[in-house]
């Protein structure tokens, strides 16, 4: 997907998880916001290149294994900060190694490095000529974030098409996700796009009408009397 104007928005699909990176920059200034570097960043670094942006920021929408294994490399190559909500720094320093285990992944050359800040609801996280608007939306894992600009929605694993991110894992909280994706996302405009961190786009107005989960949960808050 590309946006007009200043603003360039391109998407990779990468690693053995199948998990959206997104990059997006400033046709005029050149600098450029990484979302969820989550592996292979050389293909990371030579889609920036195609786009002829620079990564300044790195902001991860949450921190399981799938959206950080390309963040160590990303980082390293570029000097851009790396930011996380504080939620999932456990998550970060600890859950790495649970799932490499578990996955059978030799992880220890990707291993992520500390956050350089923290991001919190309603920070506006820029680079020149590119501003995102911090949504946190916990449930996923504690400390997910969704990012927000005019037009256009980062989801994470929070958002799916017809979907939801699954909240069986540590720290997954279902009625938190569903409060989330409710209260905070579902309240931007419905031609937004939303663009997950896994399979293909949607827009707010289609997981209003269509999301099994969203009308299912709206049918059992109208039965509370909520």
């Amino acid at each position: 997907m590309e946006v007009v104007n200043e603003l360039m928005v391109r998407g990779i699909v990468v690693g053995v998880f199948a998990e959206n990176c997104w990059i997006i920059g400033n046709r005029r200034t050149g600098e450029a916001i990484c979302i969820d570097p989550g592996d292979q960043p050389e293909e990371i670094l030579a889609l920036a290149r195609d786009m002829g942006v620079r990564i300044k920021l790195i902001a991860n929408s949450h921190a399981h294994i799938d959206h950080i294994m390309g963040v160590a490399g990303v980082h390293a190559a570029t000097g851009a900060k790396f930011l996380l909500h504080p939620g999932d720094l456990d998550l970060l320093k600890n859950g790495w190694r649970q799932a490499a285990l578990r996955f059978g992944l030799d992880l220890l050359a990707k291993r992520p490095p500390d956050p350089d800040a923290f991001v919190h609801e309603g920070d506006i996280v820029e680079v020149d000529g590119v501003q995102l608007r911090a949504i946190a939306t916990p449930g996923h894992t504690p400390g997910s974030v969704s990012y927000y600009t005019e037009g256009m929605l980062f989801s994470g694993d929070t958002l799916f098409r017809g979907s939801i991110g699954r909240t069986d894992l540590p720290g997954g909280n279902y009625e938190q996700e569903m409060r989330s994706i409710c209260e905070k996302l579902l309240v931007l405009p419905d031609e937004t796009v939303v663009l997950p961190g896994h399979m293909e786009q949607t827009t707010i107005g289609f997981e209003k009408k269509h999301n099994p989960f969203v009308l299912q949960w709206l049918q059992l808050q109208r039965e509370r009397g909520n």
